[in-house]
């Protein structure tokens, strides 16, 4: 869920947002080193990656929300028209122009790999065996807008930029996906298809916005990925699909009836050996509260619905860990690829910092191994090695967070965090 406008001024304006009354603390973390941290009560794997590809793992890629309309489509080779209709900014180009001042030109058109930067040397690295992203933009050239302040759209032989980063799946249950109306959401659908790129979470009826995504990995099970999108997190009611409307797979609450609903979509398709992912578009932009209904809602998906990952998606930066029965929720992961960079507002959350977050899960009990998660920054565009102090601000953040839910962070050499059980 992007950042966007708002009625108080252009995005030249830097302060235009201000979250009031937030703490240092809570803004900046404890003063904590990450290298001299105490000794722990247990981890969960080797910080080591070739270890997490052992024969009895299924290596799972999850990062929080892809954004590459509007300002990176602007970039690519076969931008879309630039105009849009926000009630301060005219033109996709102001926000290229955005970057530009702030860390320099960007020299246009950049090649569909360009924006994953140096995440692909970690992908080459620790090689997962699947790798999931929230796409949260229309895959159009339509000019039919919903008129709701913010509308994402990505040209369609642009899809080669997540094609670049060899995604298996698209998660498309989010409040983005329809920003260019329902022939939008079925461009989108079509050209991810024949991207031969999976989809979860949007359908042109409502069984095909239930289906979930199924990736086979040969030799050790499969993985399958139900999407949803809350109206928590700005997603609208109308937005829901039909039994002959095209939408998203819509939650109307967290109540144990969704939970009934959720697990007769999961036991209709899980079965023995299968990793199940339920991906969740949920929550404001920033923030650090975890409300105790999202809480509940991920416990019950795991003890009553047989989910083995939680991947939760909408606040603009990471949130808490959560491992319950061996199985891990990921309440927030935070932006992945953005064109925010010279629009202020919330600089203490630190939305320039993404995490790529690596879990290696078995297959036979659904049962966590290993989380390794990779600090990278987004600048002109692209996802860059994070910085020292910017790896060990994200792990103080972690840890600071985490300790509610019993988990932290160590640093591994390499410079990626670990994630231990206190």
């Amino acid at each position: 869920m992007p950042r966007g406008r708002s009625a108080e001024g252009s995005p030249a304006r830097l302060n235009r947002r201000r979250f009031l009354g937030l703490p240092a603390g809570l803004a900046y973390g404890l003063s904590m080193d990450l290298t001299k941290m105490p000794a722990i009560s247990a981890t969960l794997g080797s910080t080591h990656a070739d270890r997490t590809r052992q024969r009895d793992t299924i290596t799972v890629f999850l990062c929080g929300d892809v954004m590459t309309g509007r300002g990176i489509d602007q970039i690519l080779p076969f931008p879309s028209d630039a105009k849009i209709y926000e009630p301060y900014v005219q033109s996709a180009t102001e926000y290229v122009a955005l970057a530009e001042r702030l860390h320099g030109p960007i020299e246009k058109p950049v090649d569909f790999s360009y924006v994953w930067g140096d995440a692909l040397d970690e992908f080459e690295r620790r090689r997962p065996h699947v790798r999931i992203v929230n796409l949260e933009t229309a895959v159009t050239r339509r000019d039919s807008f919903i008129a709701k302040g913010i509308n994402y759209r990505m040209s369609p032989e642009n899809v080669a930029c997540i094609t670049a980063a060899e995604i298996d799946c698209c998660v498309l249950a989010n409040n983005h996906v329809l920003d260019w109306g329902y022939g939008g959401l079925l461009d989108t659908l079509d050209i991810l298809h024949s991207a031969n790129i999976k989809i979860a979470g949007a359908g042109r009826t409502i069984a095909e916005a239930e289906a979930p995504a199924i990736i086979d990995v040969p030799g050790r099970g499969r993985v399958i990925v139900f999407a949803f999108g809350s109206g928590s997190s700005g997603v609208p009611r109308n937005w829901a699909a039909g039994e002959d409307r095209p939408g998203i797979n819509f939650l109307e609450d967290l109540s144990d009836r969704t939970v009934d609903r959720v697990r007769a979509s999961v036991r209709r398709v899980k079965r023995s050996g299968d990793v199940v992912v339920a991906s969740i578009h949920w929550g404001g932009n920033w923030g650090y509260d975890v409300p105790r209904e999202q809480t509940e809602f991920a416990h019950k998906l795991i003890d009553k619905v047989a989910v083995d990952i939680v991947h939760g998606h909408s606040s603009h930066h990471a949130r808490a860990i959560e491992i319950h029965a061996g199985k891990p929720i990921l309440y927030g992961c935070g932006d992945f690829l953005n064109d925010y960079e010279g629009i202020g507002g919330y600089e203490a959350f630190r939305d320039d910092l993404a995490l790529m977050y690596f879990l290696a899960v078995r297959p036979h009990d659904g049962q966590l191994a290993d989380l390794t998660m990779v600090p990278l920054q987004i600048k002109q565009f692209r996802l860059n090695d994070a910085s020292p102090s910017d790896v060990a601000w994200l792990g103080r953040v972690l840890n600071r967070e985490g300790a509610t839910f019993g988990t932290g962070v160590a640093q591994n050499e390499d410079g990626s965090l670990q994630l231990t059980i206190r």
